[in-house]
């Protein structure tokens, strides 16, 4: 049998209501999930995509006009 190892999963401090995305690392990926549904689906990034999200999420790639 092959151990994986179990994700540690984290939110936003200011996450309030509960209804948020979780993020974990585990090994070479980048795991997220809704925290209103941890057994639901959960979509696997690699560090490279991850930190390609992170740069246009902070430069306002994202934004709605």
């Amino acid at each position: 049998m092959i151990k994986t190892e179990e994700p540690h999963w984290r939110r936003s401090r200011r996450c309030s209501t509960g209804a948020c995305v979780e993020v974990a690392r585990v090994a070479e990926r980048v795991l997220i999930r809704d925290s209103k549904m941890p057994t639901g689906a959960i979509l696997a990034f690699t560090h490279e995509e991850w930190d390609a999200f992170v740069t246009g999420v902070k430069d306002g790639d994202f934004g709605f006009e």
